[in-house]
Protein backbone atom coordinates (compact mmCIF):
# COMPACT_ATOMS: atom_id res chain seq x y z
CA UNK A 1 0.00 0.00 0.00
CA UNK A 2 0.92 3.54 -1.15
CA UNK A 3 0.80 5.76 2.44
CA UNK A 4 0.30 9.58 1.77
CA UNK A 5 2.45 10.70 4.02
CA UNK A 6 1.11 14.36 5.22
CA UNK A 7 1.37 16.43 8.01
CA UNK A 8 -1.39 19.15 9.28
CA UNK A 9 -1.65 22.14 12.12
CA UNK A 10 -3.46 24.59 13.74
CA UNK A 11 -2.96 27.91 15.35
CA UNK A 12 -6.05 28.36 17.21
CA UNK A 13 -9.81 29.11 16.11
CA UNK A 14 -11.83 31.84 16.65
CA UNK A 15 -14.59 34.47 15.30
CA UNK A 16 -13.27 36.06 12.24
CA UNK A 17 -12.54 40.28 12.65
CA UNK A 18 -14.00 42.25 9.51
CA UNK A 19 -12.68 45.30 9.91
CA UNK A 20 -9.47 43.84 10.87
CA UNK A 21 -8.93 41.83 7.39
CA UNK A 22 -5.55 43.73 6.43
CA UNK A 23 -3.66 41.80 3.50
CA UNK A 24 -0.72 42.01 5.40
CA UNK A 25 -1.69 40.77 8.78
CA UNK A 26 -3.11 38.02 6.61
CA UNK A 27 -0.37 37.16 4.72
CA UNK A 28 2.28 37.16 7.61
CA UNK A 29 -0.13 34.44 9.58
CA UNK A 30 -0.08 32.71 5.80
CA UNK A 31 3.49 32.80 5.52
CA UNK A 32 4.47 31.49 9.03
CA UNK A 33 2.28 28.51 8.82
CA UNK A 34 3.45 27.60 5.19
CA UNK A 35 7.41 27.42 6.65
CA UNK A 36 6.33 25.41 9.49
CA UNK A 37 4.71 22.79 6.96
CA UNK A 38 7.43 22.58 4.65
CA UNK A 39 9.78 22.19 7.47
CA UNK A 40 7.76 19.40 8.62
CA UNK A 41 7.24 18.17 5.33
CA UNK A 42 10.90 17.94 4.98
CA UNK A 43 11.13 14.94 7.73
CA UNK A 44 8.49 12.69 6.79
CA UNK A 45 10.21 13.43 2.47
CA UNK A 46 13.39 11.97 4.38
CA UNK A 47 11.79 9.42 5.87
CA UNK A 48 11.79 10.63 9.21
CA UNK A 49 8.57 9.38 11.68
CA UNK A 50 5.45 10.65 12.45
CA UNK A 51 6.80 11.59 15.51
CA UNK A 52 9.47 13.69 14.72
CA UNK A 53 7.58 15.62 12.05
CA UNK A 54 4.75 16.85 14.65
CA UNK A 55 7.13 17.50 17.28
CA UNK A 56 9.33 20.28 14.63
CA UNK A 57 5.89 21.49 13.60
CA UNK A 58 4.81 22.47 17.30
CA UNK A 59 8.54 23.66 18.14
CA UNK A 60 7.97 25.66 15.72
CA UNK A 61 5.12 27.09 16.21
CA UNK A 62 6.11 27.53 19.82
CA UNK A 63 9.00 29.70 18.71
CA UNK A 64 6.75 31.84 16.63
CA UNK A 65 5.03 34.74 18.63
CA UNK A 66 1.70 35.16 16.37
CA UNK A 67 0.73 32.06 18.25
CA UNK A 68 -0.22 31.22 22.23
CA UNK A 69 2.86 28.50 22.73
CA UNK A 70 6.06 29.35 23.87
CA UNK A 71 7.51 32.67 22.83
CA UNK A 72 4.50 34.29 22.90
CA UNK A 73 2.22 32.61 25.76
CA UNK A 74 -0.51 34.43 27.42
CA UNK A 75 0.14 35.93 30.87
CA UNK A 76 -1.72 34.61 34.36
CA UNK A 77 -3.33 36.13 36.83
CA UNK A 78 0.02 36.37 38.42
CA UNK A 79 1.46 37.98 35.63
CA UNK A 80 3.51 35.07 34.75
CA UNK A 81 3.65 31.80 31.93
CA UNK A 82 2.44 28.74 32.35
CA UNK A 83 3.20 26.15 29.96
CA UNK A 84 1.69 22.86 28.20
CA UNK A 85 2.14 19.99 25.92
CA UNK A 86 1.85 16.69 24.91
CA UNK A 87 2.34 14.21 22.68
CA UNK A 88 1.93 10.69 21.49
CA UNK A 89 3.03 8.19 19.27
CA UNK A 90 -0.03 6.10 17.30
CA UNK A 91 2.75 3.01 16.65
CA UNK A 92 3.13 2.28 20.03
CA UNK A 93 0.30 4.27 22.11
CA UNK A 94 3.28 5.85 23.95
CA UNK A 95 2.53 9.57 25.31
CA UNK A 96 4.30 12.06 27.45
CA UNK A 97 3.17 15.51 28.63
CA UNK A 98 4.04 18.41 30.28
CA UNK A 99 1.93 20.76 32.29
CA UNK A 100 2.48 24.44 34.16
CA UNK A 101 6.48 24.59 33.31
CA UNK A 102 7.79 28.29 33.60
CA UNK A 103 11.08 28.18 32.29
CA UNK A 104 11.51 25.18 29.61
CA UNK A 105 11.61 27.00 26.22
CA UNK A 106 10.68 24.10 24.04
CA UNK A 107 7.24 22.14 26.30
CA UNK A 108 6.48 20.36 22.81
CA UNK A 109 10.50 18.47 23.37
CA UNK A 110 10.03 17.94 27.29
CA UNK A 111 6.64 15.96 26.74
CA UNK A 112 8.35 14.00 23.58
CA UNK A 113 11.38 13.35 26.10
CA UNK A 114 8.80 12.32 28.56
CA UNK A 115 7.55 10.01 25.36
CA UNK A 116 10.85 8.01 25.39
CA UNK A 117 12.86 8.45 28.88
CA UNK A 118 10.28 8.16 31.24
CA UNK A 119 7.93 5.17 32.93
CA UNK A 120 5.68 8.38 33.06
CA UNK A 121 2.86 9.86 31.24
CA UNK A 122 2.87 13.26 32.74
CA UNK A 123 4.62 15.46 35.00
CA UNK A 124 3.83 18.93 36.36
CA UNK A 125 5.25 22.25 37.85
CA UNK A 126 8.35 21.75 39.43
CA UNK A 127 8.24 17.94 38.71
CA UNK A 128 8.16 18.72 35.05
CA UNK A 129 10.73 21.07 35.18
CA UNK A 130 13.28 18.90 37.05
CA UNK A 131 12.96 16.39 34.61
CA UNK A 132 13.23 18.32 31.91
CA UNK A 133 17.15 19.84 33.52
CA UNK A 134 17.76 16.32 34.14
CA UNK A 135 17.43 15.57 30.50
CA UNK A 136 19.55 18.59 29.54
CA UNK A 137 16.45 20.61 27.49
CA UNK A 138 16.86 24.28 27.46
CA UNK A 139 15.98 26.61 29.94
CA UNK A 140 15.21 30.02 29.69
CA UNK A 141 14.48 32.97 31.81
CA UNK A 142 10.60 33.53 31.95
CA UNK A 143 10.86 36.79 30.31
CA UNK A 144 11.51 34.97 27.20
CA UNK A 145 8.40 33.99 26.74
CA UNK A 146 6.90 37.92 27.19
CA UNK A 147 5.69 40.09 23.95
CA UNK A 148 4.34 43.03 24.42
CA UNK A 149 0.90 42.33 23.08
CA UNK A 150 0.08 39.38 25.20
CA UNK A 151 1.22 42.21 28.28
CA UNK A 152 -1.04 44.78 27.25
CA UNK A 153 -3.69 42.14 26.77
CA UNK A 154 -3.26 40.78 30.06
CA UNK A 155 -3.38 44.41 31.51
CA UNK A 156 -6.66 44.70 29.95
CA UNK A 157 -7.92 41.09 31.15
CA UNK A 158 -6.72 42.53 35.18
CA UNK A 159 -8.72 45.71 34.04
CA UNK A 160 -11.57 43.70 33.75
CA UNK A 161 -11.27 41.54 36.42
CA UNK A 162 -11.80 38.49 33.93
CA UNK A 163 -9.86 35.50 32.20
CA UNK A 164 -9.75 36.07 28.42
CA UNK A 165 -9.54 33.19 25.86
CA UNK A 166 -6.20 33.32 24.26
CA UNK A 167 -4.45 36.34 23.00
CA UNK A 168 -8.04 38.30 24.85
CA UNK A 169 -7.80 42.00 24.85
CA UNK A 170 -5.11 42.29 21.87
CA UNK A 171 -8.16 43.51 19.62
CA UNK A 172 -9.54 45.65 21.89
CA UNK A 173 -6.09 47.34 23.01
CA UNK A 174 -6.07 48.22 18.80
CA UNK A 175 -9.96 49.41 19.15
CA UNK A 176 -9.19 51.56 22.31
CA UNK A 177 -6.32 52.90 20.61
CA UNK A 178 -7.80 53.92 17.42
CA UNK A 179 -10.70 55.65 19.26
CA UNK A 180 -8.36 57.55 21.14
CA UNK A 181 -7.14 59.03 17.95
CA UNK A 182 -3.81 56.60 17.88
CA UNK A 183 -2.40 54.71 15.51
CA UNK A 184 -3.56 51.19 15.88
CA UNK A 185 -1.88 48.08 16.49
CA UNK A 186 -2.22 45.80 13.32
CA UNK A 187 -5.22 43.26 13.82
CA UNK A 188 -4.75 39.64 13.95
CA UNK A 189 -7.55 37.89 11.26
CA UNK A 190 -9.16 36.29 14.13
CA UNK A 191 -10.65 38.29 17.08
CA UNK A 192 -7.95 38.09 20.01
CA UNK A 193 -11.04 38.64 21.93
CA UNK A 194 -13.01 35.56 20.97
CA UNK A 195 -10.01 33.02 20.21
CA UNK A 196 -9.13 29.75 21.48
CA UNK A 197 -5.68 29.55 21.52
CA UNK A 198 -3.65 26.43 21.02
CA UNK A 199 -1.39 25.01 18.49
CA UNK A 200 -0.89 21.57 16.95
CA UNK A 201 -0.05 19.00 14.41
CA UNK A 202 -0.55 15.32 13.46
CA UNK A 203 0.74 13.47 10.79
CA UNK A 204 1.40 10.22 9.00
CA UNK A 205 4.57 9.30 7.83
CA UNK A 206 5.79 6.68 4.72
CA UNK A 207 5.35 3.92 6.59
CA UNK A 208 1.80 4.46 7.59
CA UNK A 209 2.15 5.67 11.26
CA UNK A 210 0.50 8.36 13.09
CA UNK A 211 1.23 10.84 16.08
CA UNK A 212 -0.12 13.94 17.23
CA UNK A 213 1.44 16.85 19.10
CA UNK A 214 -0.24 19.82 21.34
CA UNK A 215 1.36 23.01 23.16
CA UNK A 216 -0.55 26.05 24.42
CA UNK A 217 0.27 28.96 27.05
CA UNK A 218 -3.71 28.93 28.49
CA UNK A 219 -5.92 31.43 28.98
CA UNK A 220 -4.85 35.23 29.60
CA UNK A 221 -5.43 35.81 33.30
CA UNK A 222 -5.96 32.36 33.90
CA UNK A 223 -5.93 30.95 37.83
CA UNK A 224 -2.36 30.32 38.26
CA UNK A 225 -2.49 25.95 38.16
CA UNK A 226 -5.54 25.95 35.93
CA UNK A 227 -4.87 23.09 33.44
CA UNK A 228 -6.51 22.88 30.28
CA UNK A 229 -7.24 19.59 27.37
CA UNK A 230 -3.96 20.54 25.57
CA UNK A 231 -1.35 18.53 27.84
CA UNK A 232 -4.25 15.86 28.32
CA UNK A 233 -3.72 12.90 26.44
CA UNK A 234 -7.27 11.88 25.07
CA UNK A 235 -8.81 15.68 25.39
CA UNK A 236 -6.21 17.42 23.38
CA UNK A 237 -4.28 15.01 21.91
CA UNK A 238 -4.43 11.37 21.12
CA UNK A 239 -2.75 9.02 18.23
CA UNK A 240 -3.68 5.43 17.37
CA UNK A 241 -2.25 3.82 13.88
CA UNK A 242 -5.64 1.89 14.00
CA UNK A 243 -7.66 4.55 13.85
CA UNK A 244 -6.03 8.45 13.67
CA UNK A 245 -4.20 11.40 15.05
CA UNK A 246 -5.76 14.15 16.55
CA UNK A 247 -5.05 17.74 18.21
CA UNK A 248 -7.29 20.23 18.99
CA UNK A 249 -8.16 23.87 20.14
CA UNK A 250 -11.16 25.24 21.68
CA UNK A 251 -12.60 26.34 25.00
CA UNK A 252 -10.80 23.45 27.29
CA UNK A 253 -12.58 22.39 29.98
CA UNK A 254 -15.41 21.27 27.03
CA UNK A 255 -12.92 19.44 24.94
CA UNK A 256 -12.29 17.86 28.22
CA UNK A 257 -15.28 16.57 28.91
CA UNK A 258 -16.09 15.36 26.46
CA UNK A 259 -12.30 13.23 25.83
CA UNK A 260 -13.06 15.08 22.33
CA UNK A 261 -9.67 13.82 20.86
CA UNK A 262 -10.45 10.04 21.30
CA UNK A 263 -13.95 10.19 20.50
CA UNK A 264 -12.63 11.05 17.15
CA UNK A 265 -10.89 7.58 17.62
CA UNK A 266 -13.46 5.87 19.35
CA UNK A 267 -15.96 6.61 16.71
CA UNK A 268 -13.99 4.72 13.59
CA UNK A 269 -13.03 2.06 16.17
CA UNK A 270 -16.72 1.23 17.41
CA UNK A 271 -19.48 2.39 14.74
CA UNK A 272 -16.76 2.47 12.02
CA UNK A 273 -16.78 5.75 11.13
CA UNK A 274 -14.85 7.35 8.60
CA UNK A 275 -12.10 9.90 9.77
CA UNK A 276 -14.84 13.00 8.58
CA UNK A 277 -17.69 11.49 9.75
CA UNK A 278 -16.20 11.00 13.30
CA UNK A 279 -14.19 14.33 13.27
CA UNK A 280 -17.49 16.00 12.36
CA UNK A 281 -19.55 14.31 14.81
CA UNK A 282 -17.55 15.55 17.67
CA UNK A 283 -16.73 19.50 16.59
CA UNK A 284 -20.41 19.82 14.74
CA UNK A 285 -22.57 17.91 16.74
CA UNK A 286 -21.27 16.87 20.12
CA UNK A 287 -19.12 19.79 21.64
CA UNK A 288 -21.75 22.03 21.08
CA UNK A 289 -24.31 20.51 22.89
CA UNK A 290 -22.15 21.46 25.83
CA UNK A 291 -21.13 25.19 24.48
CA UNK A 292 -17.67 23.49 22.95
CA UNK A 293 -16.31 25.91 20.38
CA UNK A 294 -13.31 25.53 18.58
CA UNK A 295 -11.84 22.74 16.20
CA UNK A 296 -9.55 20.31 15.98
CA UNK A 297 -7.34 18.41 13.10
CA UNK A 298 -6.57 14.58 11.72
CA UNK A 299 -5.51 12.49 9.75
CA UNK A 300 -6.00 8.42 9.54
CA UNK A 301 -3.04 5.90 8.31
CA UNK A 302 -4.23 6.34 4.72
CA UNK A 303 -3.43 9.43 4.52
CA UNK A 304 -6.78 11.55 4.87
CA UNK A 305 -7.06 14.77 6.72
CA UNK A 306 -9.50 16.26 8.61
CA UNK A 307 -9.69 20.18 9.75
CA UNK A 308 -13.26 20.75 11.13
CA UNK A 309 -13.77 23.78 13.22
CA UNK A 310 -17.21 25.08 14.62
CA UNK A 311 -15.78 29.01 14.88
CA UNK A 312 -16.13 31.22 11.98
CA UNK A 313 -12.16 30.60 11.55
CA UNK A 314 -9.34 28.32 12.54
CA UNK A 315 -5.01 28.69 11.40
CA UNK A 316 -4.41 25.75 9.75
CA UNK A 317 -2.86 23.60 7.09
CA UNK A 318 -1.83 20.81 5.51
CA UNK A 319 1.44 19.74 3.01
CA UNK A 320 1.72 16.36 1.67
CA UNK A 321 5.50 15.24 0.63
CA UNK A 322 5.96 16.23 -3.20
CA UNK A 323 3.03 18.55 -2.92
CA UNK A 324 2.41 22.59 -2.47
CA UNK A 325 1.38 23.35 0.94
CA UNK A 326 -2.18 24.69 1.46
CA UNK A 327 -2.86 27.05 4.56
CA UNK A 328 -5.99 29.06 5.13
CA UNK A 329 -7.53 30.89 8.10
CA UNK A 330 -11.47 31.89 7.19
CA UNK A 331 -14.21 29.13 5.86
Amino acid sequence: MTINAVIAIHGGAGTIVRASMAPDAEARYHAELRAVLVAAQRVLADGGSALDAVTQAVRLLEDCPLFNAGHGAVFTSAGTHELDASIMDGRTLEAGAVSCVKRVRNPIVAARHVLEYSEHVMFTAEGAEAFAQEQGLEFVDPSYFHTDARYRQWQLAREQQRAMLDHDGASLAAQQEASANEEALPHEPIDPNKKFGTVGAVAVDLYGHVAAATSTGGITNKQIGRVGDAPLIGAGCYADNATCAVSTTGSGEMFMRMVAAYDVAAQMAYRGASLEEAANDVVMNRLPRIDGRGGLIAVDAHGNVVLPFNTEGMYRGYARVGEVPVTAIYR
